[in-house]
């Protein structure tokens, strides 16, 4: 027999989302390249952006949970240590290798039914950039200078035609990138990098519900269907029955959070268990617009009231809040808006815009002083 619905306050669903964000404790994953692989196992993946008027979101990210937090441990993880690979989550992001057998049936996917671009991919070069990286090693962008170029088809586009061979070959799982510089990617064959003498097995369309539904829970704590499929519409309809099984076991719990009853949502006992015992939220955090806790704008406004725009792509006369505005969480509340830039001349950070989203005190402006102090200490670092 499934549980009875359990009625939620929205501050109970803060709570319970922070804390399974781990942004509620100062250094919940530790330090060192160890951390960093614990919060990409914990998060289940950590998004990617080239935008870098601020240190990169990947970055951010991670410094927002590890405050010890350097790019050389990322190193690590990535090239050495290999537990974590780049792949496309909701969007191009690290993800844990112990997850990558989620990924393989949309590997499969891209090489049954290759995106437009990859229409005129000729086998033999294909073949031929695959021995030469087999021959001579992994391979970057840059370490190719043997070819002749081409008109660009778009601003992102590369005039050496083996970049589109290479994003090719990663989008089908032939190739992995292995090591990253900036925005630089070097290439390896999947195999070798992580040492499989076969690909990790496909996960089956129920094993991915269940992925794609563990991991909402693990990391929002009470999660929709919308939340939990998040970037993976196709899976709705095997996570709902998933999830219905689970409450008809008593294994998942139907939740009803006050204000938002025309969205079902669901916990586990012991999370419920858990909010008995946390203590309210007390830390400041200057947060990527990329960060998990912000990249679903719909569960952002729903439960913090904060509707967040991200406008590095809106003219800019038409911007409210600026080009790259960063969230500032304050204990349980999104208090403001602050659009920062580097200026790596200077080494100092340059506040473009701040908006604030509650009214203004004195103690509170100067905890997010602090925290911009912090901020620019790890800009200065990165």
């Amino acid at each position: 027999m499934g549980l009875k619905a359990v009625r939620m306050r929205q501050a109970d669903a803060r709570r319970l989302w922070l804390r399974a964000q781990r942004l509620d404790d100062k250094a919940p994953f530790g330090a060192g390249a160890g951390a960093v692989e614990a919060t990409i196992g914990h998060l289940g993946y950590v998004q990617i952006d080239t935008i870098n008027v601020i240190e990169r979101c990947h970055h951010h990210i991670l410094w927002s949970r590890i405050p010890t937090y350097r790019k050389a441990d990322l190193e690590v993880v990535q090239s050495c240590a290999k537990s974590a690979f780049e792949y496309w989550a909701h969007a191009l992001a690290y993800i844990p290798t112990s997850d990558y057998r989620f990924f393989v049936p949309a590997m499969q996917a891209w090489r049954a039914k290759p995106h437009p671009s990859f229409a005129k991919i000729d086998p033999e070069a294909y073949a031929a950039l695959l021995a030469r990286i087999r021959d001579d090693g992994p391979l970057s962008l840059r370490d190719i200078d043997d070819e002749q170029l081409e008109e660009k088809q778009h601003p992102w586009a590369s005039r050496k035609p083996s970049k589109r061979l290479l994003n090719y070959g990663f989008w089908v799982g032939d190739l992995t990138v292995s090591a990253r510089t900036g925005m630089l990617k070097t290439y390896d064959l999947t195999g070798r990098h992580f040492g499989w003498t076969e690909p990790p097995r496909a996960s089956t369309p129920d094993e991915f519900a269940n992925y794609l539904l563990d991991r909402g829970l693990r990391t929002q704590g009470v999660v929709s269907l919308e939340n939990a499929t998040y970037g993976n519409a196709p899976a709705k309809a095997a996570v709902a029955r998933l999830a219905a099984d689970r409450v008809a076991r008593g294994t998942l719990v139907p939740v009803e959070i006050e204000g938002l009853a025309r969205a079902s949502h669901w916990a586990e006992p012991r999370a419920l268990d858990e909010l008995r015992s946390l203590s309210p939220a007390r830390r400041i955090h200057l947060l990527s617009p990329f960060d998990p806790l912000v990249i679903q704008r719909k569960r952002l406004a729903a439960l913090f009231g904060h509707d967040h725009r991200f406008e590095a792509y809106v003219p800019a006369d038409k911007r409210v809040l600026g080009y790259f505005a960063l969230p500032v969480l304050a204990d349980d509340r999104i208090v403001a808006a602050i659009d920062t830039k580097m200026d790596r001349k200077a080494r100092a950070l340059a506040i473009q815009k701040w908006t604030w989203l509650v009214p203004e005190t004195k103690g509170l402006r100067s905890r997010i002083e602090t925290a911009l102090g912090r901020f620019e200490a790890f800009q200065k670092k990165a």
